[in-house]
């Protein structure tokens, strides 16, 4: 009996402390994401291959560390922080951020009182380092330098500054101008405009040629391309902001390609054909440094040439051609090989993304990789044992795995996690730092060897994870949403992939709110097995409050194949729409979701479709926030909107039939809106014609309109407001 009693006490005592640890559980507070920035992740810094493929640099405590890739053994300081202060000790550099090696890595390149430009593009004050002389000197006293960069034999380092390119020879440190025409707002010289910047994903438009002789650069004439002006706040008159911006159906820049002689400081113009209205979206030297490879696009986005091009003449000619039922995908998988009569590239052309080997007349060799999967980066090319080494989504779209394969086509998988990996592999590809995570689990940096083999670990976020268990953090699952409303061109009924976050304490029979977090994009995903950042603590403390978070990938999403990703193709916004509705009437069908709060959030191409959703599913959204939505394609950019839509005046119907726009009149629940009135992507001019529309149906609707902010919304204390704005929101529109 004795003994029954302490069981009975030691059992209430366990089940007391049990309760007690679950009521000592914290709940993730707004302040705590976005003014602490608390649950930011651990990662790795400056990390680069030396050329000897054993060992890589790291930044620590501000300087630039070596350690080998084997061992991990601290090699020695490649830069000392302390060191780096000019000889008239007028200058310092108090803390490296990035850098750059030349070819000998004895002289280095620090970017500093960076200035951004737009989303990639930037000018800074450079400094170069050397580290024989243990002397550093500032690159050009002109005004602040973009894109500075060494010559491959050491020798020189280009930059461009007010859209011309200069070259400096280090031995003398004269500087030499070999443009002169650069102009802002007419010319460019070594870099791009904006819409190449933000939708061909590049900023240097000038390349050394590999023994470092010459310079091919792109010279953007951009006079005829009609200009948007932002306006800046905060003192007596704005100041404003005018810049070139062509709009889906306008001009756009017309693009040539040169190549400069150091030598005999001649320019030759390469001959890109006869068509101005088109796109040169890559340049790259071939393994032969009197050979261009220029590779053409079409104004539809459906037909590429690479063109290889003679640096001494200009001539050229077509080595490879593709043509695309709906666009083509410009990537930087071009790979020339060391023989110079062979060259790796992808292409979708049999349905899914795959790895091709070619010779230089254009013939295929041999497809490396097949199957019903999408091959999603080329990592690179070791000549030595003849592999190519690439990230695909095999085992899953919602995963990414590291493989490689050899010129016969054996294929390997290198990655042994389950989940999302990132590989960066050093120069003789014999080691890899991998990037791992999965949708519970922070990224962990880990040093490989080829095979996949773990060497050692770099950062495993520990202090994030274990601060984690402190908090009511519930576990997303994975789940697939099926109607026969959702199907491919050909009939295919398919699934669509989804996760969700139910509370913490969670109740089956309760009825909850859901939010529908959304992107849709072409070829974005938005439900993969990775770590989804402050957003993803943010679905946390909703959840937490009692709000379901579900997430859906719609057709047109990537990682699955070209006919699921292209069927949206000239009809953006109507199959997303779709697959948004039927995913509210499978939730609505859930005994746990309360059918008359569901809500939808969205972002950019989000806000776009969270729109749409609201105004066309009416019946099925009862709110939704949109931040900084495309509200008619009509206004956004021709690169991307044509690659989608073509032009204005060839699909008319297209573009009007899905602007949230031309749907107002449908608007039945609760619309939050909000954009930054600096928005140099989708310009403010998007929300201020849907107010209109708004107006006129006499519909009433919230907005939050953010001063000097662009499409990021950030900077101060913004993200903190606008979170906290969104959050207060969907806790009176939402919650029961």
């Amino acid at each position: 009996m004795k003994k029954t009693i302490i069981t009975l006490i030691i059992s209430l005592i366990i089940i007391s402390l049990g309760a007690q640890s679950q009521d000592t559980l914290q709940d993730i507070t707004l302040k705590e994401i976005w003014s602490e920035y608390k649950f930011y992740p651990r990662s790795v810094r400056g990390i680069k291959s030396l050329r000897n493929g054993k060992e890589y640099t790291m930044i620590k405590k501000g300087s630039i560390i070596v350690y080998d890739y084997k061992n991990g053994d601290s090699i020695t300081t490649l830069v000392n922080k302390i060191d780096l202060i000019t000889e008239d000790k007028k200058d310092t550099i108090k803390k490296i951020t990035s850098f750059s090696m030349n070819k000998s890595e004895n002289m280095f390149l620090f970017p500093t009182k960076t200035e951004m430009v737009y989303r990639r593009s930037s000018k800074s004050d450079f400094y170069v380092w050397d580290s024989k002389a243990k002397n550093l000197k500032q690159l050009s006293t002109g005004g602040k330098q973009s894109l500075a960069e060494f010559s491959p034999d050491g020798s020189k380092i280009a930059f461009v500054r007010d859209n011309n390119i200069f070259v400096v020879e280090i031995e003398t440190w004269q500087e030499r101008r070999i443009t002169n025409d650069g102009k802002i707002n007419s010319i460019i010289n070594g870099t791009c405009d904006w819409v190449y910047e933000e939708e061909f994903g590049f900023t240097k438009g000038f390349q050394w040629s590999p023994d470092g002789r010459k310079i091919a650069f792109y010279r953007f004439d951009e006079s005829k391309v009609r200009e948007y002006t932002l306006e800046f706040y905060g003192e007596l008159y704005p100041k404003l902001k005018t810049y070139k911006y062509p709009k889906a159906g306008e001009d756009n820049s017309i693009v040539e390609i040169y190549v400069y002689n150091i030598d005999n400081g001649y320019t030759t113009k390469m001959d890109i054909g006869a068509e101005t209205d088109q796109y040169i979206p890559r340049i790259k030297w071939t393994k032969d440094p009197e050979v261009l490879a220029i590779q053409r696009l079409n104004r539809l986005q459906n037909h590429l040439d690479i063109l290889l091009a003679d640096a001494n003449t200009g001539d050229s000619h077509i080595m490879y051609s593709e043509d695309n039922e709906y666009y083509i995908d410009i990537t930087d998988d071009l790979t020339f090989l060391a023989d110079n009569e062979h060259f790796i590239i992808t292409s979708e052309k049999d349905g899914y993304n795959h790895i091709y080997l070619y010779n230089v007349d254009g013939n295929l060799t041999k497809q490396l990789t097949k199957g019903n999967w999408d091959v999603t980066t080329v990592y690179g090319w070791d000549e030595r044992t003849k592999t190519v080494y690439y990230q695909s989504a095999e085992s899953s779209p919602m995963n990414r795995d590291i493989y490689k394969v050899n010129i016969k086509g054996k294929k390997t998988l290198i990655s042994q996690s389950e989940g999302t990996n990132r590989a960066s592999f050093s120069d003789n590809y014999r080691y890899y730092i991998n990037n791992y995570s999965n949708i519970t689990t922070p990224p962990v940096y880990s040093v490989n060897n080829a095979n996949g083999k773990t060497e050692r670990i770099l950062e495993d976020n520990k202090a994030l994870r274990n601060m984690l268990k402190k908090y009511n953090i519930s576990t997303p699952e994975f789940f697939t949403i099926s109607s026969p409303e959702i199907m491919l061109p050909d009939s295919t009924e398919v699934e669509l992939n989804a996760f969700k976050i139910l509370p913490y304490n969670f109740d089956p029979d309760r009825k909850y709110p859901v939010l529908l977090s959304i992107y849709g994009g072409p070829g974005s995903q938005e439900v993969t097995n990775s770590w989804g950042g402050f957003n993803y603590m943010w679905y946390q403390m909703l959840a937490e409050n009692g709000i379901i978070i579900v997430s859906v990938d719609n057709r047109g999403t990537g990682a699955r194949g070209e006919s699921f990703k292209k069927m949206t193709y000239l009809e953006l916004g109507k199959y997303e729409t779709l697959d948004y509705i039927e995913t509210a009437k499978y939730l609505m069908e859930l005994p746990y979701v309360n059918k008359e709060r569901i809500g939808i959030f969205g972002w950019s191409y989000g806000g776009f479709m969270s729109s749409n959703a609201l105004f066309q599913g009416a019946d099925y959204f009862s709110a939704a926030i949109a931040v900084a939505p495309v509200t008619n394609w009509r206004y956004y950019d021709n690169i991307y909107t044509e690659r989608f839509m073509r032009t204005p005046q060839e699909n008319p119907e297209g573009y009007d039939n899905n602007s949230p726009i031309n749907h107002v009149s449908k608007l039945k629940g609760k619309y939050l809106l909000i954009h930054g009135d600096a928005d140099d992507n989708v310009h403010p001019q998007n929300s201020m014609d849907l107010f209109s529309a708004l107006v006129k149906e006499n519909k009433e609707f919230d907005f939050m309109l953010y001063p000097n902010k662009n499409h990021g919304i950030y900077g101060g204390n913004t993200r903190y407001h606008l979170f906290n704005k969104m959050t207060n929101f969907l806790y009176s529109n939402l919650k029961n």
